[in-house]
């Protein structure tokens, strides 16, 4: 009896080992993007919507450009975001367009592995063909680099990447944007910045036990690195804090709030990092979105 109970047990477990292997995931079309040159130029400005200079570089470890991340420390232990420089073994140097898409909008390595939602592919879903294939060409002009970013250092059960095949199932949505026809040009590309490259909502947005957004409360603020609090970026209170379209645009621009005092904690790094380098109309589009005054 007691062999046969054993038995069944491990029937049981070979089951459920066998059915997160076969989980099907969520998968991105990958649309037009395999048949788009791609211009590096605009890559590079991109790259600094998506904030990809930030998370890939150690700045405080002096570490060369795009070459591997300081650690992200989280609930659920330690990411180092990896080196995607060329380099052939140690970055993405052997990767192909087809490769870079599916990680940046399926969150999928060359290999079928699922990457941690550390790595924001939830937004970059909503990146365009021709914003992917620029990116790809700017990142190809990147000089390689040797070294590997170190493993994440996550806790049990979270260091099961084969986990993530259910979690994708369930929280991942790769469909892309779409304009709204009944708002204007600014406001629609506004949207897709603080949904898309941008990711905004993905420190200002509260996540469940999982580390899935909560897309009920879809940024109304969030608990970030090491017990942070992030203000919400909804329009009541954005207006509550003293900003209109022009000086929200500035703060993005300069790091300076409404009252004068210097943005601090992880967004100062946000506009040192990124918001800072894109273009005014870029600026006064999110603004525009998130005060929704189009």
């Amino acid at each position: 009896m007691f062999l046969r109970m054993i038995l069944a047990a491990t029937g049981m477990a070979g089951v459920a080992i066998t059915a997160l292997f076969a989980w099907p995931m969520p998968q991105h079309d990958p649309g037009l993007v395999a048949s788009l040159d791609g211009d590096p130029a605009r890559g590079a400005y991109v790259a600094r919507l998506g904030g990809c200079f930030a998370c890939h570089t150690d700045t405080k470890g002096g570490g060369a450009m795009l070459a591997g991340g300081a650690g992200l420390k989280t609930p659920f232990g330690a990411f180092h975001a990896p080196n995607i420089t060329m380099h052939e073994t140690d970055g993405i140097g052997g990767w192909t367009l087809a490769d870079f898409d599916r990680a940046m909008r399926n969150g999928t390595a060359p290999d079928g592995r699922p990457y941690y939602p550390a790595f924001p592919y939830a937004h970059y879903a909503r990146m365009t063909d021709r914003d992917i294939a620029d990116l790809w060409a700017a990142f190809r002009t990147v000089p390689p680099v040797p070294g590997a970013a170190p493993p994440h250092d996550l806790r049990f059960p979270f260091d099961r990447r084969i986990l993530l095949r259910p979690w994708k199932t369930l929280f991942f949505d790769p469909e892309p944007h779409d304009d709204d026809p009944d708002r204007s040009t600014a406001w629609n590309r506004g949207r897709y910045l603080v949904e898309g490259p941008g990711h905004c909502t993905a420190c200002h947005t509260p996540r469940n036990v999982l580390g899935a957004l909560k897309t009920s409360q879809t940024l109304q603020g969030g608990i970030g690195l090491e017990g942070e609090e992030i203000p919400p970026l909804t329009p009541q209170s954005l207006e509550r804090a003293g900003y209109d379209e022009e000086n929200l645009a500035f703060a993005l621009k300069t790091g300076v709030d409404p009252d004068g005092d210097a943005l601090g904690g992880s967004m100062a790094e946000v506009v040192s990092g990124s918001t800072r380098f894109w273009t005014a109309k870029d600026r006064s589009a999110v603004a525009a979105y998130l005060l929704m005054t189009d």
